[in-house]
C-alpha cells in the first residue's frame, strides 16, 4: 500500500513537473516569437521536412495572393530545398513592383532570413551618381584652367593676357565654390543629429542678406529682405540656417534678370514660421519642380555656369530643412518667376 502510495505520489510529482516545464516552454515560445516580430528582417522557420511553421510579422506578406509575394514565397520554399541538401543557400531578388524592391534571401539549416535591401541600392546608387556628378562638375573648370594656362604661358599681347586672367580667375571661383558646397553640404549631413541652439531668426536673415548682398550688386539686382523681430527662436543650428537662406537668396538672384529684384518675406503660422523667398526671374519649367533639389541638378546649366552656381545649393536647403523638422517647398510659372519656402517649426514664447 505504501509503494502504492510513493507510486501515485512520484507520477502526480512528474505530471506537475511536466505541466510547468511545458508552460514555461510556451512561455519562452511566446517570448521568441515576439522578439522575432520585432525584428526588421523576414524571418521563416520550417520544420525538418520542409514544412513552414513559423512566419515573422515581418515575413507575413508572402501568405497575401499578390504576384511579387508569390514569387518571394516560391523563392523561399526552393532555397530552403537547396540549402537541405547543399547546407547554405541565398539569393537576390529584384521586385518591379511598384513599388520597386530588392530583397537578399539566406537559408540555412531550415531558417530563411529575408533582408529588405532596397534603400541600400538606392543609397548606393546615390553615391555612384554623387561621385560621378563629383567628378564631371571638376573636370569641366579644371579642365578650362588647363587651356587658359597654356594658352597663358605663350601669350605676349597684354590685352590677350588680361582677357585669359580674367577666365583663370572665374574658373579658379567655379573650383572654390564647389569645393565649399561640397564641404558644407557634408557638414549639413552631418550634424544631423547634433546638439541644437535657440536661434533667433531675424539675426539669421540679417546675416543672409549681409553674405547675399556682393552676389546683387554683382548681378544688378535687388534685394529687399523684411527682418523678423529677435523674438522668433527656432531651435537648430545657426550655421545651417544661415547657409539655407543664403542659398535661397542667391539661387533667386542668379535666376532672375538684371534689374528686377528679389523678395524675402516672412510670416509666424502658429508654432511655425516660414521665410518665402520670391523672384520674378525665368521660373522653372513644371516638369523640373520635382527635381531641382537633387545634387547638381540645374534647370539652365548655361546660365549656372555664366553665374557661377554649383548646383548643389538646393540640396543643401533640403538637408538643413530636414534636419530642422521643417520643409522647403516651391511654386513657379515659367517666365514669371519662382517662391521658395522654407517651413520650420518656432519655439513657442517662454
Amino acid at each position: 500500500m505504501r509503494r502504492s502510495r510513493q507510486t501515485a505520489e512520484h507520477s502526480a510529482a512528474e505530471v506537475t513537473r511536466a505541466r510547468a516545464e511545458r508552460h514555461a516552454a510556451e512561455k519562452t515560445a511566446a517570448n521568441l516569437r515576439r522578439a522575432l516580430d520585432v525584428i526588421a528582417q523576414g524571418i521563416v522557420v520550417a520544420d525538418s521536412e520542409g514544412r513552414i511553421v513559423f512566419r515573422n510579422r515581418s515575413a507575413a506578406g508572402l501568405e497575401q495572393p499578390r504576384h511579387e509575394d508569390t514569387l518571394v514565397a516560391q523563392a523561399v520554399d526552393q532555397l530552403l530545398a537547396e540549402s537541405a541538401t547543399r547546407g547554405a543557400a541565398s539569393a537576390t531578388l529584384e521586385l518591379h513592383g511598384p513599388p520597386s524592391r530588392a530583397l537578399h534571401i539566406t537559408a540555412r539549416g531550415g531558417v530563411v532570413v529575408i533582408d529588405d535591401i532596397t534603400q541600400q541600392r538606392q543609397l548606393d546608387a546615390i553615391r555612384r551618381d554623387f561621385a560621378a556628378n563629383v567628378s564631371h562638375e571638376l573636370r569641366t573648370p579644371i579642365g578650362a584652367l588647363a587651356v587658359l594656362a597654356e594658352s597663358l604661358a605663350g601669350e605676349t599681347d597684354l590685352a590677350v593676357v588680361a582677357r585669359l586672367t580674367d577666365r583663370l580667375s572665374h574658373e579658379a571661383e567655379r573650383v572654390a565654390l564647389l569645393i565649399e558646397d561640397l564641404l558644407d553640404l557634408s557638414r549639413t549631413e552631418a550634424e544631423a543629429t547634433q546638439r541644437r541652439d535657440a536661434v533667433a531668426l531675424g539675426d539669421v536673415l540679417s546675416e543672409a542678406a549681409e553674405r547675399s548682398a556682393a552676389l546683387a550688386d554683382q548681378l544688378g539686382v535687388g534685394l529687399q529682405v523684411d527682418v523678423l523681430p529677435s523674438a522668433v527662436v527656432v531651435d537648430g543650428s545657426r550655421r545651417q540656417l544661415v547657409s539655407a537662406l543664403v542659398n535661397l537668396i542667391e539661387n533667386g538672384l542668379r535666376y532672375s534678370e538684371k534689374g528686377s529684384q528679389v523678395e524675402v518675406a516672412t510670416e509666424r503660422r502658429a508654432d511655425r514660421v516660414a521665410v518665402i523667398v520670391t523672384d520674378f526671374g525665368i521660373g522653372i519649367p513644371g516638369p523640373e519642380l520635382d527635381r531641382i533639389f537633387e545634387r547638381f541638378y540645374r534647370v539652365d546649366r548655361a546660365r549656372s555656369r555664366e553665374t557661377g552656381g554649383s548646383g548643389l545649393g538646393l540640396a543643401i536647403v533640403r538637408h538643413v530643412a530636414t534636419n530642422h523638422g521643417g520643409t522647403v517647398t516651391v511654386r513657379s510659372t515659367e517666365g514669371q518667376g519662382s517662391t521658395f519656402v522654407l517651413d520650420l517649426p518656432a519655439r513657442s514664447p517662454s
